[in-house]
């Protein structure tokens, strides 16, 4: 499964995990101001604001599974299984398509307050990109550095959540994986303390016993709970190399290792990448299963005033260093 996060020093950066059993051919997919986004039920977006982020890329059109734009406005869409529940098409309402949620709102909106009026407007839809690729099962993370937000389509309507966390993962609902840390709130960074009982002499037999009881396996609720606990504990410099360096050891403490959860007959999730940007410099870095090196591709290199997608496959080859 996935799992996202925020994280804030000097600058705002944003990421996630995407956990599955295979790869999709996923490429980091630059959309400058002038590409025609031709929406399904809607007008042609000639002119609007460049995003970069991980993609399917079809048809040169990207499904996007996460983005950022150049405002610094960032969005993952994470599987939400059994939940997810989009509208039919309806007449005189604003129909976006699942496939396009992200860029429909990435493009027009520059800060997180527009993207919640605008999403108020809209009829999210089941429309799929073509009859091979069924509207995916998702909710989605939005934020940019004044805050985060969840949204859900489920059966009752669209869910707007205040996400003061800055984490996402799977099912259940974001409502009952925020009401689930209470159950946490005893975790402390510190060495424990014997609240036991006093009648019994407890005392901690090793250093580094900070987090006892944190949950260690891979369901997507101990996962929402381990991201929450590591990020608002965590400790980094505010520079460039140190906050991304942090923010990636942030997300490995969820990472799949291939073998550890089977989904079917010899078939194993794995963190097929693991991503993170600087919102305000429009970086892209990432991190495969395959090659621990990260990499960046900053969309300022690149002309944003351009009309044409710009993609690069993900790397996925280890380079070892050898010291002697």
């Amino acid at each position: 499964m996935c799992t996202a996060a925020t994280y804030q020093t000097k600058d705002f950066y944003m990421g996630r995990t995407l956990d599955y059993e295979f790869s999709y051919g996923e490429k980091i997919a630059i959309m400058p101001r002038n590409y025609p986004l031709q929406y399904r039920h809607g007008s042609k977006n000639i002119e609007h604001y460049a995003m970069i982020g991980m993609a399917h890329v079809l048809d040169e059109y990207p499904l996007y599974y996460d983005a950022v734009n150049e405002k610094g406005l960032g969005m993952a869409g994470l599987n939400f299984v059994g939940n997810a529940c989009y509208q039919e098409v309806k007449e005189g309402a604003v129909n976006v398509a699942q496939y396009e949620f992200i860029p429909w709102v990435l493009s027009q909106c520059a800060t997180l307050k527009e993207a919640k009026q605008l999403i108020q407007t809209i009829n999210l839809v089941k429309t799929p990109y073509n009859e091979h690729l069924p509207a995916a099962s998702l909710h989605w993370i939005i934020a940019d550095q004044s805050g985060c937000i969840t949204v859900e389509s489920v059966e009752e309507g669209l869910k707007i959540y205040e996400n003061p966390v800055g984490v996402l993962a799977n099912n259940p609902s974001f409502d009952k994986q925020l009401f689930n840390l209470n159950n946490y709130m005893s975790l402390s960074p510190k060495q424990p303390q014997n609240y036991f009982s006093k009648q019994l002499d407890l005392k901690s037999y090793s250093r580094g016993m900070g987090a006892l009881g944190l949950p260690g396996d891979l369901s997507s609720m101990s996962r929402f709970v381990r991201v929450a606990f590591t990020k608002m504990n965590g400790q980094s410099k505010d520079n460039e190399r140190d906050s991304v360096n942090q923010f990636f050891h942030i997300l490995g403490s969820v990472e799949q290792q291939r073998g550890c959860c089977e989904v079917d007959d010899g078939k194993y999730e794995i963190t097929i990448y693991t991503s993170c940007w600087n919102s305000q410099k429009g970086i892209y870095y990432y991190t495969t299963y395959n090659r621990r090196q990260i990499t960046a591709v900053n969309m300022h290199k690149v002309n944003l005033d351009g009309q044409h997608l710009t993609s690069y496959p993900m790397l996925d080859d280890e380079e070892f260093y050898e010291q002697n």
